[in-house]
């Protein structure tokens, strides 16, 4: 199922075109609003989701280059040997791959991830994405879509 690979190329491509954009265009915590409850805001995460360990002193880095790459490498073999009927399944993979790529070129190249997407309502501020952290998220969703319909398969 390595014929998904296509799916992780655009994904990464379109992830760091818009991080280039964005770094380019915008200074950093500027924000543009776009609609009442979505703007563009660049931030830099130097931790995980939700900006986890961002304030651990450096080490984070390493830790999540290294489980980036260790990931990376796991779906690279899963998908290798995926049975060639499980598309959705292949392409949900294809996605996480593109997004965990996506974010480590970043954190290699900076030491830490540009974030720019921001969903708010009022006051309250969803933590900053990016296109990465959006095919992570939908590949996940599409994962445990697969796996609502296989457990509901094996039901019947």
């Amino acid at each position: 199922m390595l014929k998904w690979l296509w799916l992780t190329a655009l994904v990464i491509v379109l992830d760091q075109a818009s991080k280039l954009m964005v770094d380019h265009a915008m200074a950093l915590y500027e924000s543009i609003p776009l609609i009442p409850f979505f703007q563009l805001t660049y931030v830099r995460n130097t931790g995980a989701a939700f900006s986890f360990l961002a304030q651990a002193g450096g080490w984070q880095r390493w830790f999540f280059i290294v489980l980036s790459l260790s990931a990376s490498i796991a779906i690279s073999y899963w998908l290798k040997n995926m049975p060639k009927d499980r598309h959705w399944e292949a392409a949900a993979w294809a996605l996480v791959l593109g997004g965990a790529l996506g974010n480590l070129i970043d954190r290699i190249s900076y030491g830490y991830v540009i974030d720019f997407l921001d969903a708010y309502y009022q006051q309250w501020h969803f933590p900053a994405f990016n296109v990465a952290d959006s095919a992570i998220t939908v590949g996940v969703i599409m994962l445990l879509i697969d796996v609502a319909l296989a457990a509901r398969r094996v039901q019947t």
